[in-house]
């Protein structure tokens, strides 16, 4: 094996010198996908062309945005220091009597 040509084989001779597009794509299918998209383009549309104001996939989104509303203004109003009552005295200690040794427990 010391020939290089026993190693590595030779690729075949082919006419045409370059590689063409055909040889990597179905352009047959290429062709009718486009077709396809085409026809379907033509066919008349069967949803609305202008969505509704209020469908059910933005409904629960505006539910969250109303509930996070709600809760940021009571977070707010709640942060805000409102008027604090004054400080009362503290009441005097009461005196009173304990019974005897109750301390030894």
């Amino acid at each position: 094996m010391s020939d290089a040509d026993e190693v590595t084989p030779q690729p075949a001779p082919t006419e045409r010198g370059w590689t063409r597009l055909e040889d990597y794509l179905d352009l047959g299918r290429l062709w009718r996908r486009s077709a396809e998209r085409h026809r379907r383009r033509l066919k008349p549309r069967t949803e609305p062309s202008e969505p509704r104001l209020l469908s059910l996939g933005t409904l629960p989104f505006l539910l969250l945005f109303a509930a996070m509303a709600v809760l940021v203004v009571l977070i707010f109003l709640t942060a805000i220091p409102g008027q604090r009552a004054p400080d009362r005295p503290l009441p005097p200690p009461e005196l009173g009597t304990a019974p005897r040794e109750w301390f030894k427990g």
